[in-house]
């Protein structure tokens, strides 16, 4: 998952967006950050950003087609219907997201946290994370971009969401 998007009160997660149309019957191609990729289909109901308007989309019938998702919006019925949704970003209210275990996080509360040494240097903020098959690797932007892996108690040592900093175990000129 990616960023959190605001909308006034309310708070999204950006689950993945929707691609091109699949076939004459609705069916549209959809890019999802969840991890499994099908586990978009986890959450029944999408909140659909087209520009500057939403709209909440029931998933009639979501499914693996080669390497990809292909999914069936309740009323999206024909090919021009899903060209109109065609790169559309599918958010997902961040409450609706299952309570984690003490430890774990999502990728978006990890965004933006400030990043700091042991010893108390500032490295920068994370501005992103993206996965490796080995472990999953924190990108931080700060006097130069820095390459950090996620590797909890060997190299991140304290997260703190409501502080909004993290602190790890990493040599600054690395």
């Amino acid at each position: 998952m990616q960023t959190v998007v605001a909308n006034g009160n309310d708070e999204f997660v950006v689950l993945g967006k929707l691609n091109s149309p699949h076939g004459v019957r609705g069916w549209i191609r959809v890019y999802s950050w969840t991890t499994p990729i099908d586990g978009i289909f986890d959450y029944p109901r999408w909140t659909v950003e087209v520009g500057d308007s939403r709209r909440c989309l029931n998933v009639v019938e979501g499914q693996r087609h080669g390497k990809g998702l292909i999914a069936r919006l309740e009323g999206v019925d024909s090919r021009s219907d899903a060209e109109e949704l065609t790169n559309a970003r599918i958010l997902l209210p961040t409450e609706a997201l299952p309570t984690l275990e003490s430890g774990e996080y999502y990728w978006y509360q990890l965004e933006g946290l400030t990043v700091s040494t042991i010893d108390g240097q500032s490295l920068g903020t994370v501005a992103w994370l993206f996965e490796t098959g080995a472990n999953d690797v924190l990108v931080i932007k700060g006097d130069r971009e820095r390459l950090i892996p996620f590797l909890p108690d060997e190299v991140i040592q304290d997260i703190d969401l409501d502080a909004g900093t993290m602190t790890v175990n990493w040599d600054p000129d690395f």
